[in-house]
Parts: structure tokens; sequence; C-alpha cells
């Protein structure tokens, strides 16, 4: 059964999230997920565009194994030398170069004729092949390609093949295609194309008319080899076709595509998890296979039917995508190293001695005070000590004053990075707005809060609880999220996630 390759652009297109921003630590944690999971290509980000997207590329090269990492580059010289000095440490490094191509680009963003087009085309992927002497393995997206005229997109097509391009990329960069249409492209592509053998064609949708899993499968029927896709199908404006419904796809119906993929499908929903812990973008209740409602049943009619026989409602088993409820058989007496191997068992095998001392910490309180834990909790706890560095601001203490007929009032004490206390009390109009105006003053860093959302980790009366956050600062959107089993604390303690993300960013240290 032909395999199809799975290039997975969680950290690059995914980050591009509105809101979201992940450093070195958190995207290597997602690497190293990635691969458990099985993919086959992991693009690590765009190495120009920043020192951060740099280092982080340059960091999931040097430690995560057994895939091949990408990074992304402009067609232009300088985009392609950072890309490969980004990429020298990885066992199998690909240059990931793009090119506008269609007729609106040229004219309005490029400013360039057909003729300039594909020059810069066949001389950015010879510089790109010549800079992977050992590791020739070169990919071109034309970008906007199933809007650039099928004539010209083979023109191009083939010139890159002919400098050296090891895959072609059909990007459906702004969700405009409709699958008919899109696979008929595809199929244009395989049929015209001279030398379409000497590569693999890839496909890369967006989801701006909820086609992009739809637009990527329909291409895999008409001869594409390789998907781009994502974890929860996150990316710029409406998303990226979503890798668990394109792998899923697959799976379930191989009688009618008759293709598989490398992934380990029992990993989908701790990917799932990991990824919307990380970026702080909640995945939607009814969001196919990996959404809480994916494989709940609430009329009588279907629960009756799933009793007597689950293939009567359900197509998948839960099982298949790990999504399954296991009490950790580990106690508040526990030993860490149980808890680590644990650990291992839940996907988290390259956290360092530090962070799992942190985690385990963090378990043992919850054990006092929770009498039953589940492996979602122990995930959660996990996330919450993915730190890069030492908040600058810690939550010391905090008191909320309201009730009926009274002003809200909130007094939070936080504790620096160098140990100073700093405090402030002040109201609002409920007690969660007076909990972040009294942060605001203590931080001098004033902030209006876009989203807040709260759920249970699990379920019963004693569930952690985490708090999601959307905070505008100076224009500019920034998510953050936070645990525990008090959801005032939690609130503060996501709202601080976003204040130390701003100043560690733009300080790195606290000014005085």
């Amino acid at each position: 059964m032909k395999k199809i390759i799975i290039f997975d652009t969680t950290l690059r297109d995914g980050e591009q999230s509105a809101g979201v921003s992940l450093n070195i630590h958190e995207k290597l944690q997602i690497a190293h997920q990635l691969a458990r999971l099985g993919v086959d290509v992991i693009e690590a980000g765009f190495p120009i565009a920043s020192q951060g997207d740099f280092d982080a590329v340059k960091a999931v090269a040097g430690e995560v194994r057994g895939v091949t990492v990408a990074g992304l580059a402009r067609a232009l010289e300088k985009d392609i030398q950072r890309a490969a000095e980004a990429l020298k440490p990885a066992e199998r490094p690909r240059i990931h170069v793009f090119l506008a191509t269609s007729e609106i680009h040229r004219q309005y963003k490029l400013k360039k004729a057909k003729e300039e087009i594909l020059r810069q085309a066949r001389e950015s992927v010879a510089l790109a092949r010549s800079l992977l002497p050992n590791h020739p393995d070169v990919e071109f997206s034309p970008e906007d390609a199933s809007r650039t005229e099928p004539a010209f997109l083979k023109e191009v097509v083939e010139a890159v093949i002919e400098a050296g391009a090891t895959t072609v990329n059909i990007p459906d960069t702004v969700g405009y295609a409709i699958p008919e249409e899109y696979a008929s492209l595809i199929s244009y592509l395989k049929k015209e194309v001279k030398n379409i053998n000497k590569i693999h064609l890839s496909v890369h949708c967006h989801n701006d008319l909820g086609l992009a899993t739809a637009n990527s499968l329909a291409a895999i029927g008409a001869g594409a080899g390789q998907v781009e896709c994502t974890v929860n199908g996150i990316g710029e404006r409406a998303g990226n076709a979503s890798l668990e419904e394109v792998v899923m796809a697959l799976h379930t119906r191989k009688d009618f595509f008759g293709f598989s993929t490398g992934v380990n499908t029992k990993e989908i929903m701790h990917t799932s998890r990991l990824v919307s812990s990380l970026t702080g973008l909640r995945v939607q209740r009814n969001k196919a296979i990996v959404g809480e409602n994916a494989f709940a049943h609430s009329s009588g009619v279907h629960q009756d039917g799933v009793i007597k026989e689950r293939t009567t409602y359900e197509i998948m088993k839960p099982e298949d995508v790990g999504l399954t409820r296991t009490r950790l058989p580990l106690g508040k007496l526990s030993g860490r190293r149980a808890f680590a191997e644990k650990l291992k068992e839940l996907g988290y095998a390259h956290l360092t001695e530090k962070e799992i001392a942190e985690a385990f910490t963090e378990f043992k309180a919850l054990g006092d005070k929770k009498k039953l834990i589940y492996d979602e909790d122990i995930e959660a706890i996990v996330v919450n000590t993915l730190e890069e560095a030492p908040p600058v601001y810690r939550l010391d203490s905090l008191r909320i004053d309201c009730g009926p007929g009274t002003t809200p009032l909130a007094e939070v004490r936080l504790r620096t990075r160098d140990n100073k206390i700093l405090e402030n009390a002040t109201i609002g109009d409920g007690p969660i707005d007076a909990l972040f105006k009294a942060i605001d003053l203590v931080t001098g860093i004033p902030g209006k809060l876009l989203d807040y959302n709260v759920r249970a980790i699990t379920s019963g009366k004693d569930a952690l609880g985490e708090v999601s956050v959307e905070v505008d600062v100076e224009g500019k959107s920034y998510k953050g999220r936070a645990i525990s089993l008090d959801i005032i604390e939690a609130s503060a303690r996501a709202y601080l996630n976003v204040i130390n993300r701003i100043v560690q960013k733009t300080i790195g240290t606290l000014e005085d």
C-alpha cells in the first residue's frame, strides 16, 4: 500500500495563528511529540524571520531524530543561506523555498514578469541544493499556486525540477480552491509536467472556505504524495488542513483511498492536547477526531445503537486516536521514578531533570488535595511547568473581596525574579476584572482582555481548572493559560503568563 508523506507545519504555519508565540522549549516539546506521532517531515520555522526562529529551527534540527527537519526560505540568497545554517545539525535537513507565481501576486506584490519568476525559482533551488551537498533535499512552493495560470504553473514546476528540487508543493495559499478544481489541477500537472516522476508532489491547503481537508484528500486521489498539515488545523487566518482529519480519513477509508501513513494514530490525542495547551488555542468541542464531542452520543437512539453494536454509530474507535481516560496508578506516596516512567508513557520522554522535579512537586501537592488523578491531570501539570526561563513575575498571594451588594476588590502580591515583593490593590467591575487590573498596576503593563475561557481538565468537583486568556497589549494579541484547583488563582497565573511572555521577549530581565 502506497504511503502518503505527512509534512507537519504546526511549528511554522501553525505558529502564525493570531496570538500564538511559542518559545524554543515549547517548540522542542512539540517537535519531540511530532516525532513520536510518526510524521515524516517537521517544518520547524522560518529561520530568516527572527533570531528566535533561527534558534528554534537549529534546536529542533539538533535534537530531534528520525524525521526530516525543514526550514522555510523565500527565494532569496540571504534566506536560503540562513535556512541552511540553521539546519546544519539535522540528521535529514530540507530547505523549503517559496516564491509567488499567481498573476495577482506577480502584479501587486512582486512586480515581476513571468521570465523573472522562472529565473529566480531556478536559481534559488540550485542554490539551496548546493548548500546541502550530503542531503540534497529541496522543496519548492509556487505560492498561490491554485490561482496561478495552469500553463505557467507547469513551466515553473518543470523549471525547479530541472534545477534540483526533490519535492514540489502546490499550495492553495488563500483557501480559494474547490476539491474538484484542485484535484483537476493536480491531475493536469501529473499528466503535463514532463519530469514530474522525479519528485514528490505535495499539497498545502488553507481552510478559508472550510475545504482544506477535502482539498487535500481530493489531491491525494489525483496523485499527490505528500500532504502539508497542522495539528488541530491551526494556522494563518482560518487555519490549515488538519493533520488528524487527513490521517484518520486515510486510515478509516483505506477501502476508498488505498493509502497509508506512518502516523501512530494512538498518539493523536496526546499531540492535540499538547499543542492546544502550549499555543493557548482551544479545540472546539465538535471538532472532528479530537473535539470533546467527537465520540459523544447524546441521542437516545444513538446511545442504544452504540450499546448494542458500536459500529452502528461509530466509524472509529476512540482508542485508535488515544482517547482513553485511565486513572493514574500512582498515589501521593508514589516515588519519583514511577512518576517519571508514567511521564514517558504519556509521551513526555524528553523532559529535563529539573522539569520532572517541578512536575513531581506539583503532582505531590495535587495528591494532597485531589482523590483521583487522571492522565489528563498529569498532562496539564507537565505543560504548566514548561518554562524556557524563570518567569519575571510569580504569584505570591492574592485576596478577592466580592459578593452581592459589594464592589469587587482584588489585592495582588507578586514576587520578582530577583526576589522582590511588589503588591497593589484595586476595584473592578467583577472579581476577575479587579484581579487583572491589580496585576496591571503591579507590573506597569496595561492589558485589554479579549477572551477568557475556563474548562475542567477532568470531571468531578475537585477537577483541575484550566483558564485561557487572550490579552491585547499595545495593539498586539497574546495568549496565556494556567491550571489550578482554584479558578481565581488559575486566572491570575494565566494573565501573568502573558505578562511574562511580553517582558521576557522585549526585556529579558526585570527593569526597576
